[in-house]
C-alpha cells in the first residue's frame, strides 16, 4: 500500500495488524496541556477541531475509541460527549483500569493502540501493543513509548494518529464534503 505522503511510515508499521481500540490521556494530548482557570474559578482548556475531525472519521469507521483521564473535571466528559466518545475520568491507577476494560471487553492489550503524554501514562504505554506518545511528551515517556508523534498534543497528534489507523484498517481517509469538525 502506498501511503500519502504526510503519513510516517515508521509509526504506521509500529500498529498492530488489527487495531481494536484506541485509547487516548485527555490532558497533554487531546489539549495542548493548558489550562485556562476563569474569574470564577472553572476551568477551561483548547482542543483541535481537526483533532475533533479524526475523532469523528474513526466513529464513523465504526472504530472504538477511549478516553481516559486521571482527571476530574466537566470539560473532559464535554469534549467526549460532543465527539460521542466513551470517557472513563478520575481514575488513579490507569493501568489497572485499562486492564480492567481490556479484559472485560475480551480485547488483547497486543492490539491496543494508546496515546499519551506524561509520566502517569507510562504503565498504560507499556501495556498496549502500540504506545505512542505527542511530539511535546515528557522525556520518560518518551523512552517508554514504542514511537513518538510529528504533532504534539492538542495541535494534530490526535488526527495523525486516528489516519494512521483509518489506513491500517484499509479505509483510507475519506473526507465527506458535508463533514463538520468536532
Amino acid at each position: 500500500m502506498q501511503l500519502p505522503r504526510h503519513i510516517r511510515e515508521d509509526l504506521y508499521r509500529l500498529l498492530p495488524e488489527r487495531p481494536a481500540l484506541v485509547v487516548f490521556d485527555f490532558d497533554g494530548v487531546m489539549t495542548d496541556d493548558k489550562v485556562y482557570v476563569l474569574q470564577d474559578g472553572s476551568e477551561a482548556v483548547a482542543c483541535s477541531r481537526g483533532d475533533g475531525l479524526g475523532i469523528t472519521l474513526l466513529g464513523r469507521a465504526g472504530f472504538p475509541v477511549l478516553i481516559l483521564s486521571t482527571e476530574v473535571n466537566p470539560v473532559v466528559g464535554a469534549r467526549a460527549r460532543k465527539l460521542k466518545v466513551e470517557c472513563i475520568q478520575g481514575i488513579r491507577d490507569k493501568r489497572a483500569e485499562l486492564q480492567r476494560v481490556l479484559a472485560e471487553r475480551g480485547i488483547d492489550p497486543a492490539d491496543v493502540i494508546y496515546v499519551g503524554n506524561d509520566v502517569n501514562d507510562v504503565p498504560c504505554l507499556a501495556l498496549c501493543g502500540c504506545g505512542l506518545v505527542v511530539e511535546d511528551a515528557h522525556p520518560a515517556a518518551k523512552l517508554a513509548a514504542r514511537g513518538v508523534l510529528s504533532h504534539p498534543g492538542g495541535r494534530g497528534a490526535v488526527r495523525e494518529v486516528a489516519e494512521l489507523i483509518l489506513l491500517r484498517l484499509g479505509r483510507g481517509i475519506v473526507y465527506d464534503p458535508g463533514e463538520t469538525k468536532g
